[in-house]
């Protein structure tokens, strides 16, 4: 699979295209007074464990009590920007580099609420046996396969954080299957290390993994993405969807065998996924990327202040120069912890 930049970022579509009540708690009138409507909200991916809270909060009901009244999950990989600008979904799953270049290009009125990975899970893959890239420099004279669009932006900016001339790699076009790596097309991968990673190894080929948060590109991902106008006019039924998807996740956390049977069972059940590797996604995505000290204390999906703050010197490392105020509103959040603080226990 790979995502993925799964960034989505399609600036031809940006350019062409240029809402979740005050959710109570499950025992407060409002969510039978207050009626959203349908939900949908835009993959990064396909279905699998990635999404295992949105799947938590369909299956447990949990965005009908907060007041929708059906639920499209759209699998990806999408121009889930476009997709969200277009208003075709009200909440979109990318990532900061994938935003601020829409926002600083085309003036696009996009911003993260927050983020359900608090670290990336980006990598370039290499079998050990093969080029062994262990660190960036290792990249040079190298051909590495790169998802066209989106995971292009990505990989150039690791590229840039690091001062290494784009033109001394080779950009190798692939699609998210990790077989070119295997049979030697190329000399690494961009990859989930949650995901690719773990396929190549399951069919016995040990790999190296370069992580793109430890080489000069932290940044969250799995960040929700939404327009300024659904936070000016929608703003209760955004809250809505973050109260409802966080219970969801709480499920996830706790319960990550059966977030796995529910991508291979009930969401992703036409894909052909692999049963050990949704396992492994599940428990590593929860114990890695999920959840931090920072979580534990102020609850899933924030972005503190000082996560904020690097994640601007990350994009600004990438060429991208913006604003906090410019790419993030964390307040719609901090009201859902305020209104709800049973979701800190």
């Amino acid at each position: 699979m790979f995502k993925k930049l799964r960034l989505a970022l399609v600036a031809a579509s940006t350019a062409a295209v240029l809402a979740l009540a005050g959710c109570a708690a499950p025992s407060t009138p409002a969510e039978t007074e207050e009626s959203f409507g349908d939900l949908t909200v835009q993959l990064s991916w396909i279905k699998n464990s990635e999404f295992a809270g949105e799947f938590f909060a369909d299956q447990n009901g949990y965005y009908t009590d907060a007041g929708f009244s059906s639920v499209n999950l759209v699998a990806g990989p999408a121009a889930t920007e476009a997709e969200v600008l277009a208003g075709n979904a009200l909440v979109g799953i990318a990532n900061p580099i994938s935003v601020a270049p829409i926002i600083l290009s085309e003036g696009a009125p996009l911003k993260i609420i927050g983020t359900t990975y608090q670290k990336n899970p980006f990598t370039i893959v290499s079998l050990k046996g093969g080029a062994n890239i262990v660190t960036v420099q290792d990249l040079i004279g190298k051909k590495i396969g790169v998802q066209a669009g989106p995971n292009e932006t990505l990989f150039d900016a690791l590229l840039k954080a690091n001062g290494i001339d784009a033109s001394k790699v080779t950009k190798v076009p692939v699609q998210y299957d990790p077989a070119p790596l295997v049979n030697g097309e190329v000399d690494g991968f961009l990859a989930y290390v949650t995901n690719e990673s773990f396929i190549v190894e399951q069919q016995g080929y040990p790999v190296t993994n370069l992580l793109f948060a430890d080489n000069g590109l932290p940044f969250v991902t799995e960040s929700f993405v939404v327009t300024q106008d659904s936070i000016d006019n929608h703003r209760e039924k955004l809250k809505a969807f973050l109260y409802a998807t966080i219970r969801g996740w709480k499920d996830a956390i706790a319960d990550p065998d059966e977030a796995a049977r529910l991508a291979l069972e009930v969401y992703g059940a036409d894909l052909g996924l692999i049963a050990d590797k949704e396992k492994y996604q599940s428990k590593t995505q929860n114990e890695l990327l999920v959840q931090t000290d920072e979580t534990r204390a102020n609850g899933l999906f924030t972005i503190s202040d000082a996560m904020i703050s690097q994640n601007l010197a990350t994009l600004m490392a990438a060429g991208y120069e913006i604003s906090a105020d410019q790419l993030f509103d964390m307040s719609l959040l901090a009201e859902v912890y305020a209104e709800h603080p049973e979701l800190l226990e």
